[in-house]
C-alpha cells in the first residue's frame, strides 16, 4: 500500500479537518503520515509508540512531508495509561492486534475522547492471526466489541486486499 490508499482508508473517519488526535501503536508512521495529511495545520498528532527508532524515522518523513502539522511524539506503550488533553479523535492503524485483553484497552480509550470523539481502526478482516498478527478481528467482531465497550455509530468505511491475511478494513465508532 501507498500513501494514497492510507489515505483512502482513513478519509471518511475523519470529520473535518483539524483536531486533537492521538495514533497509538503509529510505528514508522505511514498512517500517521496520512492522519496529518487530513487534518491539515489546524491538526494536532500525538504519535505514540513503544519504539524509538520507528519514531525517530516517522520524525524525519512528517518534517518532510507535513511540516505544518503540530505532531508530539510519544515514546511510550498504548496499552498503559497515558495523559493527553480531551481528544477529537484515536487513530488505531494495525495495532490492535497486538492485544490480547481488548475491553481493557478500549474503556481506557473513553477517558481520552471528547464526548462523540471518533475511534478509528485499521485491521485485517480476518479473526484469526499469525506470529506477526496474533490477536486480529474481523469488521463483525469490531462492530460487537465496539459496541460492548460503548462506542456507538460503528461504520465499515472502506476494505483493500491484502497480500497478507487477505483484506483489510478501516472502521470507525463514535464514544458517547
Amino acid at each position: 500500500m501507498n500513501h494514497n490508499d492510507h489515505v483512502r482508508l482513513l478519509r471518511k473517519g475523519i470529520a473535518i479537518p483539524g483536531g486533537v488526535w492521538a495514533e497509538l501503536g503509529s510505528g514508522t508512521g505511514a498512517f500517521t503520515l496520512a492522519l496529518a495529511d487530513l487534518i491539515g495545520e489546524a491538526g494536532h498528532i500525538y504519535s505514540v509508540d513503544k519504539d524509538r527508532r520507528s519514531l525517530k524515522e516517522q520524525e524525519q518523513a512528517l518534517r518532510s512531508h507535513f511540516p505544518t502539522v503540530a505532531v508530539q511524539y510519544l515514546l511510550a506503550d498504548f496499552t498503559q495509561q497515558l495523559t493527553f488533553p480531551p481528544l477529537d479523535g484515536i487513530l488505531m492503524a494495525n495495532s490492535l492486534h497486538y492485544v490480547r485483553n481488548k475491553d481493557a484497552l478500549l474503556q481506557r480509550l473513553h477517558s481520552y475522547l471528547k464526548p462523540e470523539g471518533r475511534l478509528l481502526l485499521v485491521e485485517y478482516n480476518v479473526d484469526h492471526g499469525n506470529t506477526w498478527v496474533p490477536y486480529p478481528l474481523s469488521y463483525p467482531t469490531w462492530e460487537t466489541l465496539a459496541r460492548h465497550n460503548g462506542f456507538g455509530k460503528t461504520q465499515l468505511l472502506e476494505k483493500v486486499p491484502s497480500r497478507f491475511l487477505g483484506e483489510m478494513y478501516s472502521a470507525v465508532s463514535l464514544y458517547g
